[in-house]
């Protein structure tokens, strides 16, 4: 498992703790907002927004939130914000790569934002694609092993997804991520419906082509700055291509 997937193990693993803040839950409803904007506000054909609602439920937020974020995107409710994906890109510690996705109204600030977490915290921002060429888009599910009293195998759950478009399926210790392109994502996600298998997640996402070992102190500070960065009201997501032994991860948890 390379070191960017056990970072984003982690990261699951806090969900539970980070969504009860109501910052975390509006991270959720902009996701929804502009899903339902750019694809029609109807989960049943717009298979973008349905993963977005079912990854916000999944994480506790509020139904009443959800219905809401729904009329404002539908036009059906005022108060609805001109959200904007923006991507920014930077250097973290030891030259890893940071790819930093924005949803925002408010470029100037986002900029703003950004440029001050990231220059306190070790690193420096990058012009535009000099560091996303080293990124590619993938669908990502995520699929624990153990669900409804039967424990999925690697190559049981390869087998119901390989027709589907799934390129691979990387072991993450108590679940699994299935890698496919972005186009072929809900298809795999529709084979595992099919297949009567759960999924904890399904949703685009940025792997890393090539990765920087990190470990000990650059491994803390590259964390430290990835955080500094999520905690930020604009960003939804941060890429790195970093690559964590199973002994730096273990010093760090």
């Amino acid at each position: 498992m390379s070191g960017h997937s056990k970072w984003a193990t982690i990261k699951r693993k806090k969900a539970a703790i980070d969504s009860k803040r109501s910052k975390a839950f509006a991270k959720y409803i902009k996701a929804i907002e502009v899903a339902a904007r750019s694809g029609g506000a109807d989960p049943a054909g717009n298979p973008t927004l349905f993963d977005a609602i079912a990854k916000a439920k999944k994480s506790s937020v509020p139904s009443d939130n959800i219905e809401r974020a729904l009329k404002r995107a539908s036009g059906a409710e005022a108060g609805g914000s001109n959200w904007e994906t923006i991507m920014y890109e930077g250097y973290g510690p030891g030259g890893v790569a940071i790819l930093i996705e924005c949803v925002s109204d408010n470029r100037n600030r986002a900029a703003s934002e950004v440029r001050v977490a990231v220059t306190r915290n070790g690193g420096t921002m990058a012009d535009p694609g000099s560091v996303a060429y080293l990124f590619e888009r993938k669908g990502v599910v995520i699929v624990r092993k153990t669900q409804g009293g039967r424990t999925l195998t690697e190559d049981a759950l390869l087998e119901l997804v390989l027709d589907a478009g799934a390129e691979e399926v990387n072991d993450l210790g108590d679940s699994f991520e299935i890698v496919s392109s972005p186009s072929d994502l809900h298809a795999v996600r529709d084979a595992l419906q099919r297949g009567q298998v759960e999924y904890e997640s399904a949703e685009t996402s940025f792997l890393p082509s090539v990765s920087i070992p990190i470990e000990g102190e650059r491994a803390r500070a590259v964390l430290e700055l990835i955080e500094a960065i999520e905690d930020l009201d604009d960003v939804q997501n941060v890429y790195g291509n970093f690559d964590l032994s199973d002994e730096a991860l273990a010093s760090l948890a």
